[in-house]
């Protein structure tokens, strides 16, 4: 319960913040092409707060938190005395209203830049994508990519860390090929490009990677058996286990590996077993019996421990910050990437090429704001610039429901002279939001079996 509330917090802040910004982005080019502005609600429905400025406009915060509109003085909805009517919308030049209507998607995309130059100044630890082990008969295997490889480039796009590696492979869903770029070692001076073929790729970005569905597994530092952390109230602590400990055997069985403890552990639920463990340069006994859980269809035994790794290697480890001034080239960058990547992944959604499965509604982006929320600032930050790019393309799609659809009737009116019947546009607000209604619903439908 605690995990949902968290989520629904997140979700709530993060909607509530890319709303605001995409309405403020229509109210302040209303006002600029002076437009009279009565009210800038962010939510639907009931008001829990509510504000007159000294501008007239009413500012709401409703309780619905699922959207925001800005509500202009217009002459279609509603009569206007005749002194208001050149502040009316309707009356405003062709280049002005479009202007209006598109400043709510430039919103989105502008926060955007600013959150990844954010991210950028504060610094992102990472690490440079060097391959650890190339699954046999993979499709990165019959590329010829080999174990140790650091990728530098997908497709063209510069890949410094899995992050990005990541981010790049997602975008090619459903393609049929794609060229990755890697040096033979980290400190190598030069790369080559591999050629991959995707006709057999297929996976469920929800459970898999798309690292390990083509045969790629990233370098790890070797796990030691020394035990990093204890789980408090775990089978594991009641047996006395500590952070630091080494297990050497179970039973009479020397151990060899972290792997080969976990399997032990995993066949052993509510079974006691014996571990040799050495604790500040002495050996010890102790016996530790493993609580039953359901994983995998069955029956598994858990203790609640994890192992210390060995160190990084310092020429895999980097931070990527940059000043001020450099950081901006690099936020407008990686938002031109994140746009490409969504129009791309649009497209394949109405060609087919990317099933509707891949669709994710409301559910979905709460839990993704709830874990980064709870990362820490950085991914929040990077979660809220991935979604409000998203949302200032959605809003560019050609449906009349959305600001999309209404530059599609700027630009038929641009084109005949004279603005499209409101006739026309009643049908087209009805076919756009039946439209809107099927895509929502199946978003909610994949939101729902995911859970």
């Amino acid at each position: 319960m605690s995990g949902f509330l968290w989520n629904a917090a997140a979700f709530i802040v993060a909607l509530g913040i890319l709303v605001a910004i995409h309405e403020f982005g229509h109210f302040w080019v209303a006002r600029r092409c002076g437009v009279k502005v009565e009210r800038f609600s962010i939510g639907f429905g009931r008001a829990l707060w509510r504000k007159y400025g000294k501008d007239g406009t009413e500012y709401v915060i409703a309780a619905i938190p699922l959207g925001g509109y800005v509500k202009m003085l217009d002459e279609r909805i509603e009569a206007v005395p005749e002194a208001d009517k050149p502040l009316a919308f309707n009356n405003q030049p062709l280049w002005q209203r479009s202007a209006i209507v598109a400043a709510g998607p430039i919103a989105n995309f502008v926060f955007a830049v600013f959150a990844y130059w954010l991210v950028m100044m504060i610094g992102v630890p990472a690490v440079k994508p060097v391959i650890g082990e190339i699954a046999p008969n993979s499709i990165a295997a019959d590329a010829g990519i080999e174990s140790g490889m650091e990728l530098t480039q997908v497709s063209g796009v510069e890949t410094a860390d899995w992050q990005a590696v990541n981010f790049a492979l997602i975008g090619h869903i459903g393609d049929e090929s794609m060229t990755l770029t890697a040096k033979p070692t980290p400190t190598s001076s030069y790369d080559r490009d591999y050629q991959l073929d995707l006709d057999r790729w297929q996976f469920n970005p929800e459970k898999q990677s798309p690292l390990t569905t083509l045969g790629i597994t990233p370098y790890r530092p070797a796990i030691t058996l020394s035990i990093a952390q204890v789980v408090e109230g775990s089978a594991a602590e009641q047996a006395g286990l500590k952070q630091g400990d080494k297990i050497i055997a179970v039973g009479d069985t020397e151990l060899s590996s972290w792997e080969r403890l976990v399997e032990v552990i995993k066949a052993s639920p509510n079974q006691a077993l014996s571990l040799m463990v050495m604790r500040e340069g002495q050996q010890q006994s102790v016996v530790l019996t493993p609580d039953a859980r359901q994983g995998d269809g069955k029956v598994i035994g858990y203790a609640g421990i994890a192992p210390q790794m060995e160190a990084w290697p310092d020429s895999y480890r980097f931070t990527q910050q940059y000043g001020p001034l450099a950081a901006i080239p690099e936020a407008v960058d990686k938002t031109g990437q994140v746009i490409s990547m969504t129009v791309n992944m649009i497209k394949k959604l109405i060609t087919g090429d990317v099933g509707v499965n891949n669709l994710s509604g409301p559910i979905s982006i709460a839990k993704g704001a709830g874990m980064t929320a709870e990362i820490g600032l950085i991914s929040f930050l990077g979660f809220m610039a991935l979604i409000s790019v998203n949302l200032g393309i959605i809003n560019l799609l050609p449906l009349p429901v959305l600001d999309g659809g209404h530059l599609l009737f700027f630009g038929i009116e641009a084109v005949t002279r004279r603005p499209v019947s409101e006739r026309v546009q009643d049908f087209g607000y009805r076919i756009g939001a039946a439209v809107l209604m099927m895509v929502m619903a199946v978003a909610l439908f994949n939101d729902f079996a995911r859970l």
